[in-house]
């Protein structure tokens, strides 16, 4: 059985598409707990809806990333829950090096652009305000840059005459229900190899 630990801030919207993908595959890929820097995370109901330990860490003083000590508690328990891959969904914090030589090439995370184009905050917004014609989602390793890691999979989605922010975005989530469960079986499957900047798919 390949262990998953999950990172959410909100609403967990993707948690659900991967619990939903893991049961409706049959897939030897378990949850092994649901992280969150925020006790009001819907993402930790859904995890108790479905039996998966959730827990809430309080993050510390800081507004983008955790405290040295807290990220140390994160890994702690991520790995006290055999947990193999963390996955980032919609956690909104920065993870630095102790987290990320914790797990290296063992952290993925999900991003409503084409990356490179607009890392940060609200990308689908940013895509609206540049005037782009396509914009989408990616899933990618993380690394110590904002939204740079080498990229596993994209997927298209054209932005519409008409198109608001909030339209985008939802058009968009519904792509990366589909591509984030994806590449986490990819990877569960040791189907992903990654070489310089380059990842390869069996």
């Amino acid at each position: 059985m390949f262990t998953i630990g999950v990172l959410a801030s909100g609403k967990g919207s993707n948690l659900q598409a991967i619990i939903d993908y893991i049961k409706e595959e049959n897939l030897p890929i378990k949850i092994g707990v649901v992280l969150s820097d925020n006790p009001e995370a819907y993402a930790l109901e859904r995890a108790k809806k479905e039996g998966i330990k959730s827990l809430y860490i309080p993050p510390g003083k800081y507004k983008t990333f955790l405290e040295p000590d807290v990220e140390k508690k994160y890994v702690e328990v991520l790995k006290e829950n055999g947990v193999e891959l963390v996955c980032l969904a919609g956690f909104m914090r920065v993870l630095k090096k102790t987290f990320l030589k914790s797990f290296p090439q063992r952290i993925i995370n999900i991003h409503p652009s084409l990356l490179p184009a607009f890392p940060g905050l609200e990308a689908w917004k940013q895509a609206i305000d540049y005037g782009v014609r396509f914009s989408g989602c990616t899933v990618h390793f993380v690394e110590e840059g904002v939204d740079t890691g080498p990229i596993i999979l994209q997927a298209v989605v054209p932005v519409l005459p008409d198109d608001t922010p909030e339209t985008l975005h939802q058009r968009i989530q519904e792509k990366e229900h589909i591509i984030y469960p994806l590449a986490i079986r990819l990877i569960a499957e040791g189907r992903v190899s990654i070489s310089g900047r380059k990842v390869y798919i069996k």
